[in-house]
């Protein structure tokens, strides 16, 4: 028997160039998918924040002055359950408008004037104060980061806002820790906390707004989204979540524009 023909049975044929081009074609179709549904969550978010800040902003203005105007006719000998009616009345047009306006801050998007490293300190440092949640910030030292375009930046921005107002919601953390790791192939951020950990359905809820929002961002750049579960020692073993988004350097500096060449006159 000739054994020069015989292929081991353990070795995979290389992929053809067909197939290559195909799987090529797949990946831009992709990354052309995500990043319109990620131009529809933004404009989304402009009209959300354009309705809340017109439409609500001028509503509570106005029951301001009309709860103002009911206080100075209420009579001198109105029962004391009135002025404890209007105070409650007020303090709830309080709340109303500090979650508008988070909202509305939450949906804008931010400067991106000083890039992602400038963005997500400044943000991660708001979040903090308002949350009273121990929070830190880590950067890798790269010269890439500089030379991310806008729409990179407010992808990863995006996503560590999201992660991070998910930790404020529903984690019951004490601490939040934001972290950008620079690789040879690709930009990781990881977001983590020492909460709750996950809920038994979290890796699966596919179909929720905010974790396909991260996934549809992350895969605009050709990278992934993974969600897991982190012990933390605090003296006490509990369990904590990290969210680990992934971008690849080559989506995202593609669409950078070239650096300006000094023509030099002699």
């Amino acid at each position: 028997m000739d054994t020069s023909t015989v292929v081991p049975f353990n070795r995979r044929p290389a992929p053809s160039i067909d197939t290559e081009r195909e799987l090529a074609r797949l990946r831009a179709r992709v990354r052309e998918l995500s990043a319109e549904l990620v131009q529809a969550q933004e404009a989304a978010c402009r009209h959300v924040a354009r309705e809340l800040h017109d439409g609500v902003g001028a509503e509570v203005t106005a029951t301001r002055f009309a709860l103002a105007n009911v206080e100075t006719w209420l009579p001198a000998d109105a029962p004391p359950q009135c002025a404890a009616a209007l105070a409650v009345a007020n303090r709830s047009l309080d709340a109303v408008y500090d979650a508008s306006r988070q909202a509305v801050a939450d949906l804008h998007a931010p400067s991106l004037e000083a890039g992602i490293v400038g963005a997500l300190a400044q943000w991660t440092g708001d979040f903090a104060t308002r949350t009273q949640l121990r929070t830190s910030f880590v950067c890798a030292a790269d010269v890439r980061l500089t030379r991310l375009p806008a729409d990179a930046v407010l992808a990863v921005f995006r996503v560590a806002q999201e992660a991070l107002n998910n930790i404020a919601k529903h984690a019951r953390a004490e601490a939040a820790d934001v972290r950008i790791e620079a690789g040879r192939r690709h930009l990781t951020l990881i977001v983590s906390d020492d909460g709750i950990g996950l809920t038994r359905n979290a890796r699966t809820r596919r179909g929720h707004f905010g974790l396909s929002g991260m996934r549809a961002r992350c895969a605009a750049f050709d990278g992934t989204l993974r969600l897991g579960s982190r012990r933390v020692a605090t003296g006490k073993e509990s369990r904590g979540t990290v969210v680990i988004a992934r971008f690849a350097w080559d989506a995202m500096l593609a669409a950078a524009p070239a650096p300006e060449r000094r023509v030099l006159q002699s």
